[in-house]
């Protein structure tokens, strides 16, 4: 017989699943995200975490009886949980842990962080947060600046607004610094160990791309300031909760030192949140932490699931790479270079480096992601894999771009003949369209940014991701950017290049899952894959395409246990 609950106590929910064998979802659109076209089923029920049926009520009624719980949608939309392909629990860590002033409003659990415009209002608000939160002893992390919305930043002129405090205002690309002395001083950061890096202007206190890479493992005790990070992480956490995700992916683990950052994600994880952490290794930092060496760094790979956990996971046979710079700083190689010369394409990895790294996981069989952004970028990926393909050809290597934040129909054309794949953040063309239409790339090159639609006509694989804090970490809110093409100033740009809503829902569940290659294990509804579940209080498919970032969520099933969010006041 069934017990039928509805979804008013979900909240105890998870403690009457954990002791019944059985729990049977039914009464809302249950959307499974199986196949081209979207497909409902009347009744899921679930068993030890895992699907055991999906399809009619009746049936459902029919052929489980037993021990058995029944949950009541009450008219809720039920789809697989979220994934996010591509977020990074460091970097949430370091911008929920010190302080956000951006262009943009940022919603955090510490409250709403209002955006500022304009030189003087943003060293004003620069003051506010050293006042509030610097400390003589710790650096101060400071997150979201940005040349064109914030005028010119300066070691001089961080030493004028706090000559005592140790601060550091990191970029809204978040692959930028700049320093003050007193932070220069605390974290022992010497002249001489950067004056061959083109990529570090001393003088500035500036430090970007490959510079800035090369710092990172410097500053870690500082950056991953344990009281501070590990505040963030639990701050990641609800925002993770919050918007519906229950599967999470690190690209690039980790991001500055192991031994440091790993022991805080497991403390963080061994509380059981309602999600996950899978981890695609940093083939370049791990390069570097095993004596410069590829070989090395493999062969430490290839341990790695030694530090596997319930709910942590280091992804076999897949590696991080890096191509062309961000293009939050407008350092993304672009064919045709920008239209102001303060501008300039940058390379993350040198190029000699890069085509090594390549090659050497490539020839090992591991499915590459690759940090590529600008047309150039994306270019020089597309020109080694056609030689790697050409040299040692693969099945299904699932090599992915990551971000494509521009490229042409003529590379969507080759992405698609050498198999290439990509996850997508489709963000940039909400907060980067307008000013990028006017400073940088120019209307044309600007409006077009992340064209998914040229992937899809193409029938090229691809995610959704938020590499929070480049987005939000709000799976509902990408799609619907890539839905819209609306840009913060509620622009509506390149329409033709406008994907349906089931397409872009892929983007956060099946197709997020096939960039980690899981597609087996989450991402659908379908009997034998896991039982994780978001549920939300409308239908994607079935409102205003407008309206898809605000409807909210409900909770999620983790693993087969329900966990709701409180009904905001």
């Amino acid at each position: 017989m069934f017990k039928r609950t509805g979804l008013v106590l979900l909240l105890t929910l998870s403690l009457f699943a954990s002791q019944n064998k059985q729990t049977l979802y039914y009464g809302g659109d249950i959307l499974t995200m199986e196949g081209e076209n979207p497909k409902y089923v009347e009744a899921v029920i679930t068993r030890d975490a895992k699907i055991i049926f999906a399809g009619k009520k009746a049936d459902a009624f029919n052929n489980f009886a037993g021990k058995t719980i029944g949950v009541d949608l009450e008219g809720k939309t039920m789809m697989p949980g979220f994934i996010e392909p591509h977020v990074h629990p460091s970097i949430a860590a370091i911008l929920l842990g010190g302080d956000i002033v951006a262009p943009h409003d940022w919603d955090v659990p510490d409250g709403l962080k209002k955006g500022v415009e304009g030189h003087d209002a943003y060293i004003a608000r620069l003051k506010e947060s050293i006042a509030k939160y610097g400390k003589n002893d710790s650096v101060l992390f400071i997150w979201g600046y940005h040349q064109l919305w914030h005028g010119d930043l300066s070691r001089d002129i961080l030493n004028k607004i706090s000559p005592s405090k140790p601060v550091a205002v990191i970029h809204r690309s978040f692959h930028e610094v700049f320093l003050n002395d007193a932070a220069i001083k605390l974290m022992n950061v010497k002249e001489e160990d950067y004056k061959d890096n083109p990529q570090v202007e001393w003088k500035r206190g500036h430090f970007f791309e490959g510079g800035w890479l090369a710092l990172v493992p410097r500053i870690a005790p500082q950056l991953l300031n344990p009281t501070r990070y590990k505040k963030g992480l639990r701050d990641m956490s609800t925002l993770v909760r919050k918007n519906g995700v229950t599967t999470i992916a690190e690209q690039g683990f980790p991001a500055s030192s192991f031994e440091m950052e790993y022991p805080m994600l497991k403390q963080e994880m061994d509380k059981n949140p309602s999600f996950e952490v899978y981890n695609v290794l940093n083939g370049t930092q791990l390069y570097g932490a095993h004596g410069k060496s590829n070989v090395e760094a493999e062969k430490w790979m290839a341990t790695a699931s030694k530090y596997d956990t319930q709910n942590i996971k280091m992804l076999p046979k897949q590696v991080k790479l890096y191509a062309d710079g961000a293009i939050y700083s407008l350092a993304m190689q672009m064919k045709d270079g920008y239209n102001e010369e303060r501008f300039k394409g940058q390379w993350m990895t040198p190029l000699k480096l890069f085509e090594e790294q390549m090659n050497f996981y490539w020839d090992k069989d591991y499915l590459i992601d690759i940090h590529a952004n600008g047309d150039l970028g994306i270019q020089m990926c597309i020109n080694l894999t056609r030689k790697m393909m050409k040299r040692h050809p693969r099945k299904d290597h699932r090599l992915t771009l990551h971000h494509v934040g521009y490229f042409t129909d003529a590379q969507a054309d080759e992405m698609q003949e050498l198999g290439i794949e990509a996850s997508a953040n489709p963000y940039y063309l909400w907060a980067l369209a307008d000013k990028y239409s006017e400073h940088g790339l120019g209307k044309k090159r600007a409006q077009n940014m992340v064209h998914m639609k040229s992937l899809k006509d193409r029938n090229i694989p691809f995610s959704l991701h938020s590499d929070f804090g480049m987005a939000p970490l709000e799976p509902l809110t990408l799609a619907w950017t890539a839905v819209n093409r609306m840009t913060s100033e509620h622009t509506l740009v390149s329409q033709d290049q406008r994907i349906d809503a089931y397409t872009a829902l892929q983007g956060i569940t099946i197709n997020a899952a096939r960039t980690l290659r899981l597609e087996e294990e989450i991402g659908s509804i379908k009997r034998g894959k896991r039982a994780n579940f978001t549920i939300l209080e409308e239908n994607p498919l079935k409102v205003n395409p407008m309206h898809i970032k605000d409807i909210k969520v409900a909770g999620v099933v983790y693993n087969g246990k329900i966990d709701m969010n409180k009904k905001e006041k």
